[in-house]
């Protein structure tokens, strides 16, 4: 006799640890982030956060909503102080120097709108 792949609802798991996750809307996501549903929706559209497609909606489990807070987080930065106790400021980013070699900037000049230049309607009688 064929036993079928997945087992009836009505019979329980045989592992209690192999209960499904469970799965946030993504209002439910921009309430907990304080964001809004638009911000989670497109964010995941572009693929920029975790999520899981149910059809075409986008369901968030608890894993993605702990990854999705670690990736927008911001540490402050930590200054190192030497053996004397006097701290060592953070290193600033890296300025970009102009070259002399750059090109020279052009100015664009405007065109005329089209109206202006031809009539299009013929001379009033």
């Amino acid at each position: 006799m064929n036993r079928p792949a997945i087992p009836p609802a009505s019979t329980p798991t045989p592992h209690p640890d192999a209960a499904l996750p469970r799965l946030y809307l993504p209002e439910e996501v921009a309430a907990v982030l304080g964001c809004s549903a638009w911000w989670v929706k497109g964010r995941a559209r572009r693929r920029l956060i975790p999520f899981t497609r149910v059809g075409r909606a986008y369901r968030f489990s608890s894993d993605h909503l702990a990854e999705i807070v670690r990736m927008h987080e911001e540490r402050p930065a930590r200054n190192r102080q030497h053996p004397g106790g006097i701290a060592v400021p953070a290193r600033q980013p890296a300025v970009r120097e102009r070259t002399e070699a750059a090109a020279p900037t052009v100015r664009l000049k405007a065109r005329p709108p089209r109206r202006m230049t031809k009539s299009q309607f013929g001379v009033a009688a």
